[in-house]
């Protein structure tokens, strides 16, 4: 994976605290206090042994007299070097942009110093491989997964140091795997992934973050999955974004989780994206943002312009059949369970019953447990 400069900030390699510094311009004036006396004394003591014959009886006076000379600090050093610390420390902290962190919260952003790293398709044949792979699990999202090829191949030949997708707004009918498709192009892509529910209140604070001053403040998910895997490019996947409400504060203010997103999926404003909570500049323009919804004429304009839908139908039982063989195969089913699973899904009604692909992921999970179940036994 290639690395990329990530927080928008510089750490300095010297060191960093107060007390730090004191200490250090307190040791430095030492030493060139005892090497000054020492210099002094030794002159003296060189002066005094002229004419003495053993020249190794001159180097034993000299060393002995290095060690007698101790250099002391007075209290007026010790306020001049407090001063000094104190505006070294403050020029230093307001130069690197994170002088109003404490020290909890520089410590968690020092773990991003040296950057990220970003997941990379190597070539355009992998692409197709992926591409591949992907189609051949969810034929039915076939539109989704162009996009994703073409999102790949575009990184190759442009040369970029890693993954950049598109952002996507998936739109179709609930149960057709729309999530499901998203964490598993993170499986194929070897980045991490993760999903925030838009029906939650606080889904804007859970992907940007909240301010201090409110009493759940904290940083978003998405950089504290940044932060654990050290990887610039993560999936976020947004499920139901059509349904998000927005959190409110206690002098009424409207947290919006469309208007959140906003700064997000744009690459130029997401290059420099404030944390509202770190107050610090971040670079997540090569996050791949994948929207999910039932309905895109619920979101507001300046979302669709920057993800337009790409619609999606609704699934057959045929597709369904081919999911679920081709799911219980991958998780180790025997064939046994895979067969029952099958019958059990043409012996069902379209019309009467209400597939979906939660409805399979279910079954093949009970069947796991039942085959766990007995294997201990």
């Amino acid at each position: 994976m290639a690395q990329i400069q990530f927080i928008h900030a510089r750490f300095s390699k010297r060191a960093g605290t107060k007390a730090e510094l004191v200490r250090h311009l307190q040791g430095h004036l030492l030493k060139l206090r005892t090497k000054r006396l020492t210099d002094s004394k030794t002159s003296s003591v060189t002066t005094d042994v002229i004419g003495v014959a053993a020249s190794s009886h001159e180097d034993h006076l000299v060393r002995n007299a290095s060690r007698q000379v101790q250099a002391e600090l007075t209290y007026y050093d010790l306020s001049r070097i407090e001063r000094r610390a104190t505006r070294l420390h403050n020029a230093r902290s307001i130069s690197n942009g994170l002088n109003h962190l404490g020290p909890e919260d520089l410590k968690q952003l020092e773990r991003l110093k040296n950057g990220v790293r970003l997941a990379q398709i190597q070539s355009e044949h992998r692409a197709d491989e992926v591409a591949a792979d992907l189609h051949a699990d969810f034929p039915w999202l076939a539109a989704a997964t162009e996009v994703v090829w073409h999102s790949m191949r575009r990184s190759v030949r442009e040369g970029w140091p890693g993954l950049r997708l598109q952002p996507m707004l998936l739109d179709g009918p609930p149960g057709i795997g729309k999530s499901v498709w998203a964490r598993r192009l993170g499986e194929v892509l070897d980045t991490p992934s993760m999903i925030i529910e838009a029906t939650n209140e606080n889904a804007s604070f859970g992907i940007v973050g909240s301010q201090r001053g409110w009493s759940n403040a904290a940083p978003g998910r998405v950089l504290g999955t940044i932060f654990t895997s050290q990887v610039g490019n993560p999936i976020v996947i947004v499920d139901e974004v059509d349904k998000a409400g927005s959190a409110t504060s206690s002098k009424g203010r409207s947290f919006d989780l469309a208007a959140a997103l906003l700064p997000l999926l744009e690459p130029a404003t997401a290059r420099h994206w404030s944390c509202p909570y770190y107050e610090v500049g971040f670079d997540m323009s090569w996050i791949g943002w994948v929207l999910t919804s039932n309905n895109f004429r619920d979101l507001p304009t300046p979302l669709l312009s920057r993800c337009p839908p790409i619609r999606l139908s609704a699934l057959s039982l045929e597709d369904l059949v081919g999911f679920a063989l081709r799911e219980s195969h991958r998780r180790g089913l025997s064939q046994a369970s895979s067969e029952a699973i099958q019958e059990t899904l043409l012996r069902l009604s379209p019309q009467t019953e209400r597939l979906s692909l939660r409805t399979v992921i279910r079954m093949i999970e009970h069947a796991e447990r039942l085959e766990a179940e007995q294997v201990r036994q």
